[in-house]
């Protein structure tokens, strides 16, 4: 697997993407959706339905009226005795005998971590089992969350939930002015969830802070990530140039103290909009990239989309389809091929496909009894515990 693009070089000039470059890159669904109030969006989704461009969320769908499943901003901002522990329980678990250490975050209800999140955490020790996963979630640092983990823990994964510390996570970087306006109400939240915010800004945060991997909760791990070092993935590329067009934040791989790390979290703050969505995730981080890149200054790696994004969110309904004929099953084992030879994730665009069933012999099927660690496979089905058993559904179920 390697790199298409690596950038040697940073600073701080100023980069936008146009229209026309959007209107170019952009092949269907040319309009711009609405959100629904009544939808439930995943955390970690950032991700707009039109390419370099911002979707404004309707004006009438005012933040503090949406039905969300989501935490009061009390409980989002409350410090405690478990937050206030956050800095020494991250030291105590990352110890020595951590192979990779990954980070996830999920400010949502304990209740809300399903089976598709579980399966992410399993594919992420399938891959790694002497690595270390801490899921920065103040629900999930619970009993309720204990119990959902419990299986992996039983197993001797070492996964834990701890509720982060935000004031402790921002101080002296960039974000923390930012953060304090928020808690006390002097600067507008918008429309779109503040929790989602608070998500792109904690992954980034917690790795200026600590370093590792941060993962979103939608994906299939399907290779170690030992060996990447200051990386992060391309979303979309020029099919002439083969450059970039578009990065995306659901996968980050960075040292401590970055500098790079530190100026994503500076743009953050400083353009900071919370009625544009992705503004503040995908779009920034391809931002700062797009303006630093070529500058003296620090070195990080770009990975082509086939790292962490294999599968375009318009096509990822393709990977649920059970095969029909001779030419689909031979489809589904080249894809399953080309994805362990060069990839080492695979995002799920959950928005897209949270929904979708799994049929039997799909492309997705064969991931999941191929990078679970709850299941126990035979020669052609698969049996799952009661935590994954309902992922995998054939199309006559």
């Amino acid at each position: 697997m390697i790199a298409y693009s690596t950038v040697s070089y940073v600073s701080l000039q100023s980069a936008a993407f146009t229209e026309k470059e959007d209107s170019e890159l952009l092949q269907t669904n040319r309009f711009m959706k609405k959100v629904n109030p009544g939808v439930v969006l995943p955390i970690s989704l950032t991700i707009s339905t039109r390419r370099n461009m911002i979707v404004e969320v309707d004006s009438a769908d005012k933040f503090h009226g949406r039905i969300w499943r989501k935490l009061p901003e009390s409980d989002i901002f409350r410090s405690d005795e478990l937050s206030t522990r956050f800095h020494g329980r991250v030291l105590e678990f990352f110890n020595s005998k951590c192979e990779l250490q990954f980070f996830m975050t999920w400010i949502s209800t304990a209740d809300s971590f399903g089976r598709r999140e579980i399966l992410a955490v399993e594919s992420v020790f399938k891959a790694h089992p002497n690595g270390c996963l801490m899921i920065l979630s103040r629900t999930m640092d619970s009993p309720q969350g204990y119990t959902v983990l419990k299986p992996l823990l039983d197993l001797g994964f070492n996964v834990q939930a701890v509720a982060p510390d935000f004031p402790f996570l921002l101080n002296n970087t960039p974000a923390e002015a930012w953060f304090d306006k928020i808690r006390s109400g002097k600067k507008d939240p918008g429309v779109i969830p503040l929790a989602q915010n608070l998500s792109n800004l904690m992954r980034l945060a917690v790795l200026y802070k600590y370093g590792g991997i941060y993962l979103d909760t939608d994906f299939i791990v399907v290779n170690s990530f030992k060996g990447l070092k200051n990386t992060i993935g391309a979303q979309s590329i020029d099919s002439a140039s083969k450059n970039w067009t578009r990065l995306n934040n659901a996968v980050l791989v960075f040292d401590m103290n970055h500098p790079l790390l530190f100026k994503f979290i500076e743009e953050f703050a400083l353009t900071f909009d919370g009625n544009k969505w992705g503004h503040n995730g995908p779009y920034m981080v391809s931002r700062v990239v797009h303006r630093v890149e070529g500058r003296p200054g620090y070195n990080f790696t770009i990975l082509p989309p086939m790292a962490f994004y294999p599968v375009d969110w318009i096509k990822i309904v393709k990977l649920f389809k059970m095969p029909k004929t001779r030419a689909e099953s031979k489809w589904v084992e080249a894809k399953l091929h080309q994805l362990a030879g060069q990839s080492y994730a695979v995002h799920l665009w959950n928005k897209q496909s949270g929904k979708l069933m799994v049929e039997e012999g799909s492309v997705m099927g064969r991931l999941i009894s191929e990078h679970c660690v709850l299941c126990k496979q035979s020669m052609s089905t698969v049996s799952c515990s009661p935590i994954v058993e309902t992922i995998i559904r054939s199309r006559t179920a």
